[in-house]
């Protein structure tokens, strides 16, 4: 009778529809779950009948998905890494430079100082002790804040080594994950968990590096970096690596038997995030403090050459500069005394002509990398300053990242993750099918049993 394969066929189908929905609601909280649903459709009677149909068929399971809000959800992890990444770097470098007692500024402040105060009386050996003293602690502070950031680059590049192996293996799986969804899809398995895997492990990939993103027509996807460079092709997969060969490590992406040359500064994510601060922040800062140590040192050095000792002696140098920075890019001479000040310009004891000289210092340019042309006693405000205006930029774009971020979060969840009153609804509209259609079967029962009867 064909009342009772139209109740089968419709209590099989609500059968499936209760799995769906009881998968749905037992992933309610798995991370990155895309909730399903089934497609019913009504079988069509045979052709020459003037039948009702067939039933209901399940014509297919489905993932309430979106790619437009995938891709943005990618894109905004990608933002999010590279602000995010950068700015424990640019806190500790304010930090440290915007102190007052260690600060440049601080430091520079003080050895002027007590050579103005040293000018009450050039021959006095505690005030000429006090110039020494002062020099010694400003060397400190250039040593100090030096130091940081040779730290930082250490530490950039330590970062950048436990990235890129995160990096290879993401790409890995994905290729990997590709390989299984074609074979599953090909033997009719339902491949959404499979899906939901990949799409993480692609989350969590922009968050590296930036990238691109296009789904095939055999349900692989294939990913690339934002400047074009293939990472994954249905089963193959790329590896990044820093090359050191030339002296100079080189950002390399290896993919089947080609080598891209890459700029770190703008591939995105953690990676370039990390590559764009220390190029354009760090290393021009660093150049800098150089400059300013070696500039410095030179100009005090070449104007106590040209004075006098209180002995009447030719003057010696106040400072040593290293550019290497091995033990400091500026310390003072070892074992220079006060009495080997020359603060006179003409060979008199009480003169202060060239310790005159020596306080006009402040006020001559110097040249730094990041900043160009300042006058010495501004150079480190400036410097502070310009890392202060580069760091709140960064501040305001992690702001606006993560504020895109949770918004891209939210689109895609109002698509594709489960909610429970949703789900709750579907399962008692599918129960009520199912005992529904159990309900005709009872009655077919009944007709079969009266018309048994009759003979």
């Amino acid at each position: 009778m064909s009342i009772i394969n139209n109740a089968l066929s419709g209590s099989l189908a609500a059968q499936a529809a209760l799995n769906t929905t009881s998968q749905n609601i037992a992933n309610l909280q798995t991370k990155g779950y895309t909730r399903q649903g089934v497609v019913l459709s009504a079988v069509a009677p045979a052709s020459g009948t003037y039948g009702a149909g067939f039933g209901v068929e399940v014509s297919k399971l489905i993932r309430f998905s979106d790619s437009y809000k995938s891709q943005q959800l990618w894109r905004a992890n990608s933002d999010l890494g590279m602000r995010t990444q950068s700015q424990p770097y640019f806190t500790q470098l304010e930090r440290v430079m915007g102190d007052e007692q260690t600060s440049l500024s601080n430091g520079v402040d003080q050895f002027f100082r007590a050579l103005n105060a040293a000018g009450v009386d050039p021959v006095s050996t505690p005030l000429r002790q006090q110039v020494v003293t002062a020099a010694n602690a400003m060397a400190q502070s250039f040593n100090s804040i030096y130091n940081v950031t040779r730290q930082q680059q250490t530490s950039i590049a330590q970062q950048r080594d436990a990235i890129l192996p995160q990096l290879n293996t993401l790409s890995a799986n994905i290729a990997r994950l590709n390989k299984r969804i074609t074979e599953s899809g090909v033997l009719g398995t339902n491949t959404s968990g499979l899906v939901d895997e990949r799409d993480q492990a692609i989350d969590a990939l922009a968050n590296l590096v930036s990238i691109e993103v296009l789904e095939q027509p055999d349900g692989t996807r294939s990913v690339s970096l934002r400047s074009g460079q293939p990472l994954v092709v249905g089963n193959l997969s790329g590896t990044l690596a820093m090359n050191s060969a030339s002296g100079t490590p080189q950002l390399e992406l290896s993919f089947a038997q080609s080598v891209f040359g890459l700029d770190d500064t703008k591939v995105g994510g953690q990676l370039g995030g990390i590559g764009d601060f220390e190029k354009n922040v760090l290393n021009p800062l660093q150049q800098s403090l150089v400059d300013m140590a070696d500039q410095l040192a030179s100009k005090v050095n070449t104007t106590l050459a040209g004075g006098f000792k209180p002995d009447g002696t030719a003057g010696t140098a106040l400072f040593t500069f290293d550019a290497t920075g091995a033990g400091g890019i500026l310390n003072i001479t070892p074992g220079i005394l006060a009495a080997d000040l020359a603060f006179s310009a003409d060979g008199t004891p009480g003169d202060s002509g060239n310790l005159q000289l020596l306080i006009g210092i402040k006020n001559q340019p110097v040249t730094l990398a990041s900043i160009g042309s300042v006058l010495l006693g501004d150079a480190d405000t400036q410097l502070v300053g310009k890392l202060g205006i580069d760091s709140g930029q960064n501040q305001s774009l992690l702001q606006t990242a993560t504020t895109i971020r949770q918004q891209s979060e939210d689109d895609w969840a109002a698509t594709s993750s489960v909610n429970k009153d949703e789900e709750a609804i579907n399962l008692v509209e599918f129960q009520n099918m199912y005992q529904a259609n159990m309900k005709v079967i009872a009655v077919a029962n009944e007709l079969f049993d009266a018309t048994l009867a009759m003979f």
